[in-house]
């Protein structure tokens, strides 16, 4: 019997390496014939994962962590026509069946048939349809010819794994913020949060045209990395006033756009900036941004958190100025990445050297069990993405 590790989830602050059932194309008594096995090459630790590990969901203990996939298709159901045995393949962390109404109008995100509890499901995550995680040394994908994403060339894809390892979550949905705010060509653009899914936004922002890209964050060294690769800053530890720190930037006490990164874990500005007020953000991003502008919302909000401040808070139930959104007609987009609507063009966005998305949010490679010291570091607010090689298939270099 193929043996096979992974990370658990073992209560608040705990995470350990386990030894795990080696994946079956199997769901439950059922053969997954549409499925495949992967030898995971990357995997990577998520801000999203941090909120699971902090006790701040309803996470069972136990849970495999993992939703951001990259890895070689080892073997493959019966139904599996286009994708091969051998293919190094990109797993969107959204599952998604490619038969329901959502899937084929791409709301991958919001599957209907993937999650027995609501629309939406991922690899390892609470809430999100039981499905074993990816921070593993294999793992099994379902509906792949739908989900997979094949790079055309495996020996590129391993030179450039660094930068591609990011196109299973982080690239995506940082992109996905800013083009859901209405960023383009000339746009001005705050991005609330330094975290990877931040930095990755920022460097969406670039892809994009923006003009002038501002990351406000009150970690000195992910500000300092923002910076490394042409964004301006807003140190949110020494003012409560966002708009006046735009305007000596920009002139003006607004931007055309403005995307949350950081979610419900948010914490008051200046002063304030001890205390958690999972509203903060939302609330001064409706102020900033301009009349008929945009506000993206990637950051993560949840429907039950256990830690919350109050009991609005542990309901998903947050103070939010609609008025004021409604008065200056902005447009909202909130909710998972549909990472199958990006991921391709990232890809060769990647490929052709557009984007140096490793560089921007400065990925760092670990092993399977230095995964725990990676969620410890990564929760000290380390300006780096940790990504977990759980075969030593990546180079140090």
């Amino acid at each position: 019997m193929a043996s096979n590790r992974g990370l658990a989830y073992m209560g608040t602050g705990v995470v350990e390496v386990q030894s795990i059932d080696y994946p079956k194309l199997a769901l439950g008594d059922r053969k997954c014939e549409h499925g495949v096995i992967l030898k995971i090459v990357s995997t990577n630790i998520c801000g999203s994962d941090q909120h699971m590990v902090r006790g701040r969901t309803t996470a069972p203990e136990g849970l495999i962590l993992g939703h951001e996939i990259t890895g070689e298709v080892i073997e493959k159901g019966r139904d599996v026509e286009f994708i091969k045995t051998g293919d190094l393949v990109s797993v969107p962390f959204n599952i998604a069946c490619g038969r329901c109404r959502n899937c084929k109008e791409r709301h991958t995100g919001v599957c209907l048939n993937v999650n027995p509890a609501r629309p939406g499901a991922a690899y390892g995550y609470v809430d999100m349809g039981g499905w074993v995680g990816g921070q593993a040394e294999y793992a099994m994908v379902p509906y792949a010819d739908f989900n997979l994403l094949k790079f055309p060339d495996k020996a590129q894809a391993m030179e450039k794994i660094r930068d591609l390892t990011c196109l299973s979550d982080i690239l995506p949905t940082g992109y996905h913020g800013a083009i859901t705010a209405g960023v383009t060509t000339g746009s001005t653009v705050y991005v609330a949060g330094a975290g990877p899914v931040g930095l990755a936004c920022a460097a969406a922002c670039h892809l994009l045209g923006a003009a002038c890209v501002i990351v406000g964050d009150m970690n000195p060294d992910r500000l300092a990395q923002a910076r490394s690769f042409g964004c301006e800053m807003v140190d949110l530890r020494k003012t409560d006033k966002l708009g006046d720190q735009i305007e000596q930037i920009l002139g003006v006490p607004e931007v055309d756009c403005a995307v949350d990164c950081v979610g419900f874990e948010a914490r008051g500005h200046g002063a304030h900036s001890s205390k958690e007020a999972p509203a903060t953000v939302l609330n001064s991003l409706m102020q900033v941004t301009r009349a008929a502008g945009g506000v993206g919302i990637p950051g993560l909000y949840v429907t039950d958190d256990p830690g919350g401040i109050d009991e609005n808070a542990r309901s998903g139930n947050l103070s939010i100025r609609i008025g004021l959104g409604w008065a200056k007609s902005l447009h909202f987009m909130t909710g998972q990445c549909p990472v199958m609507k990006y991921n391709r063009a990232l890809m060769m966005a990647i490929l052709y050297d557009k984007i140096k998305i490793a560089k921007a949010v400065n990925v760092q490679v670990i092993t399977l069990d230095d995964g725990p010291q990676g969620y410890k570091d990564f929760d000290k607010g380390a300006a780096k993405k940790f990504v977990i090689d759980p075969h030593n298939s990546i180079s140090r270099n």
